[in-house]
Formats: C-alpha cells, structure tokens, sequence
C-alpha cells in the first residue's frame, strides 16, 4: 500500500455532536390550530409546505370572527373551479373553513370565498367576498461547499486520479450513516510558484456536503435527531476532525513526506442556499415566510436551483421552471 493511501486510512470516526451555526429560520406555519382570517381589502397570503397539511383558512374577516351570524352560506372557489366538501385534497368544514390536504404545487392560486349571513335574524341577508392567494412552499436545499488542497504528484500522473477516487470514497462513508452524501463540485491539478521557493504541483478539490431525505438513507430515522440541519453539523463536524487528524498524523511521522498529502490550512468552508427549480425567496414578497422558498407566481419562474426567482412575463402559472 502507498504512502498516501496509508495517510488517509485511519480509525472510523464517531458522529460528533454539533449544531449548525446559521439554522434557517423558515416558520412552521402548517399547523393544525393556526386559523387564518380574510380581509374585505386585499387577498390574504397563506403558506403551505408541500405534502403537508394546511392551517384552517377561514371564510370570515376578523370582526365577523367574534360576531354572531346568522343563517351563513360558504361556497369556495378555488383555480379549478367550485371546491366540493367532499374533495380529497381541499375539504370545507361545517363553519365554512378551507383545509388542504398533503398540498400539491398544482394546488396553488387564488382562492375566493362567497359568504352570505345575516347579521340578526331581522335583518336583510349580506354578501362577502374574501379572498386568498395559496402557496406551495418547502425549505431551502442548503449545504455545505468544502475546498481543500493536497500537494500532489505531476499533473498528469495516474497517482492524483486515484488518490481522487480514494478520498471521496473516505468522506462519503465517512457520512454515510447520517444519511449525507459527498458531491465531487470540481478536481483541478495546477503547478504553483510558492513564496521564496520552487514549483509544486496541487491538486483543489471541491467537494459539497448535503442531506439526504431520511427514509432514502441506510437507516431509517424520524425523531428530532434526524432533522437535516443537525444531520448537516454532524457531517461537517466529521470532515473537519478527518482533515485536522491528516495534519496531526504527518506531523508524527518520522519518515520523508509521502508525494501526495494534505496541505495544512486549506480546508474552507461555506454555507449555501438554494431553492428547487420552480420556487425563491423573497422577503419583501413574502415577509410571513422570509427564509421559505415559496413557489414562483405567475410572471416570474426558476430554472435552476437558484434563491430567487426571476422575473418573466410569458410566464402564466405557478412554479415556472422556464420562460419561454
């Protein structure tokens, strides 16, 4: 075994505990006691994560809320058309309330509310139209983005090829029971002039770090430990502590370095956001949901996994993925 293959082999690491720095701030907002009320004025936004279960959409403006109405009458209708109580996905209660189930990004739009009542028994009976514009949501796709630097062999050595295949096959197993996986981003051998010294070649690594969806992963897990974010800061944790050990191992040795090794100090890190195609953020739009990616309205989409979505006006539906 080489040199360098036997620097990089080393005892498995334990998942550390650990928390990332930047949790997203996203809210909860799908909840089944949240009640969201209409107002005579402007449509009302309301958020939904995706496949999840709505708030209670009221078909009353907060003043009519704490007053007794008589005889009421709700009808909605939504962007197909009159929404029947016995829907699947959209069902209406008896108090006239909207409640979406497993909400798709088919289901968004602009939802209207009929409301007739009369105020007392003697009295004539009073129309209200209320309405709302539902969006599909879901939380960012964030990851970690790694660089690090190895002195390595001649550019054009199979030696750097395989070490390539070695590492990332370290760090994925290295991450590989958090239900994360190790994206190779980019591999470039350059030759470097250093300071006061010769050329050397390098090899710069990109690599990302990401969660997978639990029940995709080797085990299977849904309590409040399988939550992406700390899934996240546990794998981040082990990269370091596995980049840190490289350096105290060479530091121990007593033989000549071996041609390709790990340059202390090189290691970077940032975090990244980013949204799935069809959906962005926008704070000013969305202050209720500052850090959810919210799906593209009409006029405006996203085809890639960007933050934002840009505008486009061909586009007429929600979650453009294309301006065309």
């Amino acid at each position: 075994m080489s040199r360098w293959m036997r620097l990089l082999k080393h005892p498995p690491l334990k998942a550390g505990v650990g928390y990332l720095d930047r949790l997203p701030r996203s809210a909860q907002l799908p909840q089944d006691s949240v009640k969201i009320v209409g107002s005579p004025n402007i449509p009302v936004k309301v958020y939904v994560m995706l496949h999840q279960k709505s708030p209670h959409v009221l078909c009353v403006t907060q003043r009519l809320r704490n007053s007794e109405l008589v005889d009421p009458s709700f009808q909605w209708h939504g962007p197909k058309g009159k929404i029947i109580s016995e829907n699947s996905t959209a069902q209406i209660t008896s108090t006239g309330s909207l409640v979406f189930q497993n909400f798709e990004e088919s289901m968004s739009g602009v939802y209207t509310c009929f409301l007739e009542y009369k105020p007392t028994v003697e009295e004539v009976i009073k129309n209200l139209q209320l309405k709302y514009v539902v969006y599909a949501y879901r939380e960012p796709h964030y990851y970690y983005q790694f660089t690090a630097r190895y002195h390595a062999a001649p550019c054009n050595s199979i030696y750097n090829i395989s070490f390539e295949k070695k590492l990332l096959q370290i760090l994925s197993k290295l991450v590989l029971d958090l239900s994360c996986e190790v994206s190779l981003l980019k591999s470039e051998c350059h030759r470097v002039k250093m300071q006061r010294a010769g050329l050397q070649n390098e090899l710069f690594f990109t690599f990302s770090v990401s969660s997978l969806d639990t029940e995709k992963g080797p085990k299977p897990c849904a309590d409040h430990s399988c939550e992406s974010s700390k899934r996240l800061s546990k794998a981040k944790n082990l990269i370091e502590r596995f980049f840190n050990q490289q350096v105290e191992v060479l530091g121990r040795r007593a033989e000549p370095l071996p041609e390709i090794y790990y340059i202390e100090g090189t290691l970077q890190m940032v975090w990244i956001n980013r949204c799935f195609p069809g959906y962005g953020m926008n704070i000013l739009k969305h202050p209720r949901c500052p850090e959810c990616c919210v799906i593209c309205s009409p006029g405006s989409y996203n085809s890639r996994d960007g933050i934002h979505c840009l505008q486009c006006n061909s586009s007429l539906v929600f979650g453009a993925k294309a301006c065309l």
